[in-house]
């Protein structure tokens, strides 16, 4: 007779790799998520750039003086007058409109209300609480159609494109400008700053870090020393020092500027990695097999410390967002009338004590807090995914 049968035993789970268990732990990680999520909107808003503003002009800057510092959710008609045919014809590039900014196709005025008489339009003009009195003005309907025909036909061009209803759905600022596009644009800007400021400081710091912790001796000394020097140097000043040796305070030398100020904490963490792991194993084989110091750091020790890097660059890029605000607010970062937030901040603080100074400040701020915030939580969230003592579903 048979004895019983033995069933075999499960097979055992198939080995996975680290970086599935990291994704696991950030994926269950919900603040680390909604901090993604409102990045990853802000990246699609930046590259979309001037194709998704309701004013496209260069720097979202076509402001109307009549409709200075209205509220959000403020509606006016507006009458647009076309502008000659050859600044028209420039602004038909998609790229250019990307990159640039779309140049007014029309002359913008916004009225009170308009009625025809025979071939002409009589517009009342618009008054808001700061606007000059401005007397009624006629104009031909074929002056304001920009074409020829009958007066029935261009009256219903005139009624159509030519005057309409537009809601600002944020304001508008102390110029007249819309405040929803100057903020969406200003998206780009504090984006662009945080990624150059990162990628420059990821370069330099590891490139210095790397060789003060694997050299060692009098080169480590050496460094550490100069990185001890830049550490005590406030971050703002140093912005302004070498923005001053740049001999200039635009876009770009903000970008580099702030870069330069932030590779100490990639390099001081680079070089406590790079002491640590030139010990193991791997490290001696490489030696004994001859491989050069360049690739023995390159391909195998600083790969080694991806995970460590990638928590700092986030850190660093909320850091880079708060440093160039505070530039713009003092005016030694971004300049008029490119909309960056923090510039933004202090147009608005200008104002405060008047009706609009509260959200005209109250919303680029709440922009860079929820950027910054953002970013912060997506660090946490990776600190703790590439954690291994951090369990799954916790």
């Amino acid at each position: 007779m048979a004895g019983p049968s033995v069933s075999a035993p499960p097979p055992a789970p198939a080995a996975r790799p680290p970086g599935y268990y990291v994704r696991q732990r950030l994926l269950q990680n919900r603040p680390a998520m909604l901090g993604l999520g409102f990045i990853v909107l802000c990246v699609l808003i930046g590259l979309a750039g001037y194709w998704v503003l309701p004013d496209n002009s260069p720097d979202a800057n076509n402001g109307l003086v009549q409709l200075q510092k209205e509220p959000p959710g403020f509606t006016a008609t507006i009458l647009r007058l076309p502008l000659p045919d050859s600044a028209r014809a420039a602004a038909d590039n998609v790229l250019r409109t990307w990159q640039q900014g779309r140049e007014p196709q029309f002359r913008d005025s916004p009225i009170s209300g308009y009625r025809f008489v025979g071939d002409s339009v009589r517009i009342e003009p618009y008054l808001n609480h700061s606007a000059l009195a401005e007397q009624p003005k006629t104009y031909a309907l074929a002056e304001v159609a920009g074409q020829t025909g009958s007066a029935a036909e261009l009256r219903k061009i005139v009624e159509q494109e030519r005057i309409l209803r537009r809601t600002y759905w944020l304001g508008t600022d102390k110029a007249g400008r819309d405040e929803l596009s100057r903020l969406l644009l200003g998206t780009r800007i504090s984006l662009g700053i945080g990624l150059v400021a990162v990628l420059i400081s990821l370069a330099l710091g590891m490139l210095v870090g790397a060789l003060a912790g694997y050299l060692g001796s009098w080169v480590d000394s050496l460094l550490l020393g100069l990185m001890t020097v830049v550490w005590s140097i406030p971050g703002i000043m140093l912005v302004i020092a070498i923005s001053l040796a740049l001999d200039s305070k635009g876009v770009w030398t903000s970008f580099v500027a702030v870069g330069l100020t932030m590779w100490v904490d990639v390099a001081r963490v680079v070089r406590g990695q790079m002491l640590s792991l030139r010990e193991k194993t791997f490290v001696e084989a490489g030696r004994v097999l001859g491989l050069p110091q360049g690739r023995l750091i390159v391909r195998h020790l600083l790969p080694n410390m991806t995970g460590p890097l990638i928590v700092i660059a986030t850190s660093n890029f909320a850091a880079a967002i708060l440093l160039e605000a505070g530039l713009s607010f003092l005016g030694l970062g971004v300049q008029p009338p490119a909309p960056s937030w923090g510039l933004m901040v202090n147009e608005g603080f200008q104002l405060l004590g008047t009706e609009a100074g509260l959200w005209l400040t109250l919303l680029p701020g709440l922009a860079i807090s929820l950027l910054v915030l953002s970013f912060n939580l997506l660090g946490n969230g990776l600190r703790d995914a590439y954690d291994p003592k951090t369990p799954l579903g916790g």
